[in-house]
């Protein structure tokens, strides 16, 4: 078992409050901040500091967190392990990207599970960031995402190759060209992603490779729901650059077009990235298998 005094770390991790943390967590707060102190002298370090009266994580009590998070998290697993077992089912927690939330990939889960039947997976949305560091603690079994991270723990299977296209309603002017330049782009409205985004990143990589910066461009609207942004540009209240694998269902129904960018080659992987003490390679092969026989029905 997991002993208390890590779930009161947690607790008070996340609640930034002894008080609150102990009314989390049915206990008094006197309880709270002497788990807080036993953690502390058992391990020597201390991890909280309070500054200008907010209770911060030290250095160090950053890394206690993570490995009380990746603690949890395996006895969570165990846990559920232990209960597929007995009830003859498997569980999958799959992170992917708000990009990828659009894409084939939901589709291939849910088809897996559909035809598996022994078979429930939890599908959680965030940004690749956040998505590695819940893969590192356990939290996730796999995650879908866009490139890649050089970490020796964490391994990376090739699922696709995508490229980001300027997407446009299709009775935009745009929608009869085969290519647009930047400067015709900076004439447009434009919808981005917000700034953490891997696909706005990507774009602003590659205006700086042609000396640009995206303050040149006028953009009206920063959005990070996809399904958002793709029903703006169907009522052509702007135009935006997108994955293209998320535009598949729009483009085979004929509600946007899509277009290259001169001068703008912007491919990336599709990768499902997997600790390297991931043991559940048939499910994973099965669900690759499921992915390629999707994405042909868009093609």
């Amino acid at each position: 078992m997991v002993d208390q005094k890590i779930y009161t770390l947690l607790a008070v991790e996340e609640c930034r409050n002894y008080t609150k943390a102990a009314a989390r967590l049915s206990i008094t707060q006197p309880a709270v901040s002497q788990h807080i102190r036993a953690l502390e002298q058992e391990l020597g370090v201390h991890i909280f500091e309070r500054i200008n009266g907010k209770l911060l994580l030290s250095r160090q009590g950053e890394a206690v967190v993570n490995y009380a998070k990746k603690e949890v998290a395996l006895y969570d697993n165990l846990l559920k392990k232990l209960s597929d077992n007995a009830a003859e089912m498997e569980h999958l927690t799959v992170g992917i990207t708000h990009t990828a939330e659009s894409n084939p990939i939901a589709e291939t889960l849910a088809k897996y599970c559909a035809r598996r039947g022994s078979i429930s997976i939890k599908m959680i949305t965030d940004t690749v960031s956040n998505l590695y560091t819940m893969l590192k603690s356990y939290q996730l079994d796999i995650a879908v995402i866009e490139g890649r991270i050089a970490d020796p723990s964490v391994h990376h299977l090739l699922l696709d190759t995508d490229y980001l296209v300027l997407a446009v309603a299709t009775d935009h002017p745009f929608a009869k060209k085969s290519m647009v330049t930047l400067e015709e782009l900076k004439q447009e409205r434009m919808i981005l992603r917000l700034p953490d985004s891997g696909t706005r990143n990507l774009f602003q990589a590659h205006l700086e490779s042609n000396n640009m910066s995206l303050d040149e461009f006028n953009v009206i609207l920063e959005v990070d729901n996809m399904a958002t942004i793709k029903d703006l540009i169907r009522r052509n209240l702007g135009v935006s650059v997108l994955a293209r694998s998320v535009c598949l269902d729009e483009l085979k129904k004929g509600k946007i077009a899509v277009l290259p960018v001169e001068n703008l080659s912007m491919m990336r992987e599709i990768n499902v990235a997997y600790n390297n003490d991931f043991t559940q390679f048939e499910m994973l092969h099965d669900i690759v298998g499921f992915y390629n026989e999707t994405r042909k029905l868009y093609l």
